[in-house]
């Protein structure tokens, strides 16, 4: 292997929230642009309550915006209830107004909370899916139910944060909770989230926790909190915590993470569950897991999408899923039959190849169908010797090979959860593959289908006691591109379980498994798959702290690929073109920009990675607020120093209307030496241009394994 450099810039303007937004265009599985039909013709008018406090039994409010449906306090209707820190007055309002305007607009009220100590909720936060989130859930949901309204019948529903709370106050089992949907959520908050993939500390982590160290900062409304809402925001930065330090905390798999991992015990949910995700995103592999795990009714789509809904971004083609979301409350919260039932428990997007690319406006390929899953059939699993000289349907004679990757190994990977920027997802692997070890097959003699998760057997060896090994499964197309299929990651301390940590015997033989992420995925007929093995994945995954040589048993390790033929009913899965309401009306002040750069210092070796994402200044119509934000992300390494490793992001997020102006600036920045992660986080508030509060802190939490 030898050095190499690499010099790139992309620029694109998202026009929206990096973290939610709606886009009123998708792609149609022919191609073609598919623009959502905008609607307002409803069978039932809405109207929008902007303050509606939701009272706790310990006496603290929490905020609401309702959308209530003309009749409903004279004739009762079921509620939905989508329970976030991501400030529903502001922050969310585009996507909500979206969203909930027309579920309300079929007859549902609409709930859209903010948690405990966000937005203009009373008290004070803790932590994400914390005790004290959850029961609130758990008395919002009785609350609602209660009111003359609701017909006592409640669903949940949530992306992302709110998809994890919806299946963590499920497991909890509130009476009047009678079905819920998750969108983009796990069941395992610590392997299967943004915080320790296989047991190794993501960036993403990082970068996770410096996000909400900024968002969890910014004010209150005095339009909803009144003259209090001064002191309200105070408090709340008085009690702020870097989450990052708490999360470190806790580097392998204990109580910490069992909570909220309704993994732990699937059999706790005790209603109707619909699963929703995209293969481009993080979340998929929870999908199936809990297709498998649950024992009430359930059903699971798969599109192509990133972290979406599906009707709302890309990758495409996009699909009524709103109008699939009514068909499940209807028949669980009206009794209405609408042979959703009747359909398979899991519809997924088969992807075709195609060329690797940071962004897709579609993706290819055609809807499948398993009426259970696992299938009681029609998934074979094949497995590929990993032979010295390539992969083969037998083993070969066993052969020590040596991969020690440079640590800036993972240039095109991508982001590790994909929000449809156009710029996040993985591109051409060969830059990668030059500093890996390699295993191709033969060109393929038929094209084969992938459904389920490709799993790597190694027999290896390490010169460390701590190390990570990166798989990927590659598809090497005729014109010598190589589009990433799957990938996995295992820190080799955590082989026995993520709930310990045990060393490895420098040079002694072990062997491990590697589960790479769910996927539905199409190779044609003469292409080569290929596996590459790497000792470093950056920027996606926080360096071993010593350069490591892995020594790979190449005859005694194998990949096992789950086939799934094609079938003549997959053609009768099919959707409905996508539909919103109308979004709330903005005005852009500011556009947005973002820019993505790397670069390489030639005295140095460093490689930078830089990101700055200015989310411009957009007045929310309806009550005059212009929230503004921008981002930067610098994350840097030397290829040969593991201890080099470092990263800053910077926020800035203002918030005012008139003569009311607040800002908050944040400064996360995170470092290693070989014993402890080193972190430092700065906080800035200002009203107007006099800075109110300021804090920092530095904080040094000892490596475990990591």
């Amino acid at each position: 292997m030898s050095a190499t450099g690499v010099s790139a810039t992309g620029v694109s303007a998202t026009g929206g929230e990096r973290h939610g937004g709606v886009s009123a265009t998708g792609v149609s599985a022919t191609g073609g642009i598919m623009t959502a039909t905008i609607r307002s013709d409803f069978p039932y008018a809405v109207r929008v309550i902007e303050d509606m406090w939701v009272a706790m039994p310990d006496g603290a409010r929490l905020a609401a915006r309702v959308w209530m449906p003309q009749g409903a306090d004279t004739t009762p209707l079921p509620a939905l209830l989508d329970y976030l820190p991501y400030r529903r007055r502001d922050n969310s309002r585009i996507r909500d107004d979206a969203m909930f305007g027309y579920l309300a607009g079929h007859g549902y009220v609409c709930v859209r909370l903010d948690i405990r100590g966000t937005g203009d909720s009373d008290g004070l936060f803790d932590d994400e899916y914390s005790p004290q989130e959850l029961q609130d859930g758990v008395d919002a949901v009785a609350w609602i139910a209660a009111q003359p309204w609701c017909s006592g019948r409640v669903g949940m529903l949530g992306i992302s944060w709110g998809g994890f709370n919806s299946l963590q106050i499920a497991a909890l089992r509130p009476p009047a909770l009678k079905a819920i949907i998750t969108c983009c959520s796990t069941d395992d908050r610590y392997a299967d989230d943004i915080h320790y993939m296989g047991g190794s500390l993501l960036i993403d982590n990082f970068s996770w926790a410096a996000t909400m160290f900024a968002r969890l900062t910014v004010a209150p409304d005095p339009a909803i909190v009144g003259d209090g809402w001064r002191r309200m925001w105070l408090e709340r930065l008085e009690n702020h915590r870097p989450p990052l330090n708490t999360w470190l905390a806790h580097q392998r798999r204990d109580d910490f993470w069992r909570h909220g991992s309704v993994g732990e015990d699937h059999g706790a949910i005790q209603c109707p569950v619909m699963a929703l995700g995209g293969w481009a995103d993080s979340y998929t592999n929870a999908i199936p897991r809990l297709m498998a795990g649950l024992t009430v009714p359930r059903q699971a789509i798969i599109g192509a999408w990133s972290h979406k809904w599906g009707f709302d971004g890309g990758p495409g083609p996009t699909v009524g899923m709103l109008q699939e979301m009514l068909r499940w409350w209807d028949h669980w919260l009206k009794d209405v039959d609408t042979g959703i039932t009747d359909e398979p428990m899991l519809r997924a997007w088969m992807q075709e190849s195609v060329p690797p690319a940071a962004g897709y406006a579609l993706r290819p390929g055609r809807w499948i169908a398993e009426p259970v899953w696992p299938p009681a059939d029609g998934i074979t699993v094949r497995e590929l010797a990993l032979n010295h000289d390539g992969m083969a349907e037998s083993r070969g004679q066993t052969v020590p090979l040596d991969v020690a990757s440079p640590q800036d190994t993972g240039q095109a990977c991508g982001e590790w959860c994909a929000h449809d920027t156009g710029t996040d997802l993985p591109t051409d692997q060969r830059l990668d593959d030059a500093f890996s070890l390699t295993f191709d097959s033969e060109p393929l003699e038929e094209t084969i289908e992938m459904l389920g998760a490709p799993v790597v057997t190694l027999e290896l060896a390490s010169d460390r006691p701590v190390a990570l090994v990166a798989v990927r499964l590659n598809d090497v197309r005729p014109d010598g591109t190589v589009a990433r299929i799957s990938f996995g990651i295992l820190n080799l301390t955590h082989r026995h379980g993520h709930d310990r940590v045990v060393p490895m015997v420098p040079g002694e033989r072990t062997s491990v498994r590697v589960q790479l992420n769910d996927i539905g995925q199409q190779v044609p007929k003469g292409h080569r798959l290929r596996v590459a093995i790497s000792t470093a994945y950056w920027p996606m995954v926080w360096p071993s702290p010593e350069p490591v040589r892995l020594t790979v048993f190449a005859g005694a390790s194998a990949v096992h690929l789950p086939l799934r033929a094609p079938r003549p009913e997959d053609a009768r899965i099919s959707f409905r073109p996508p539909e919103t309401a109308p979004p709330a009306r903005t005005t852009v002040l500011e556009p947005s920009t973002e820019t993505q750069t790397v670069t390489r210092d030639v005295a140095s070796g460093e490689l930078r990675s830089l990101i700055t994402f200015n989310q411009g200044l957009v007045r929310l119509e309806d009550t005059g607020n212009a929230l503004g934000a921008w981002r930067s992300e610098d994350m840097r390494i030397c290829p040969d120093d593991p201890l080099s490793a470092r990263g800053e992001i910077n926020y800035d997020f203002s918030l005012g209307k008139g003569d009311w102006q607040t800002r908050v600036h944040t400064r996360s920045r995170i470092a290693s030496d070989h014993t402890h992660f080193i972190l430092s986080n700065d906080i800035e508030a200002y009203e107007g241009d006099t800075r109110i509060f300021a804090r920092t802190f530095d904080t040094r939490i000892p490596r475990d394994g990591n």
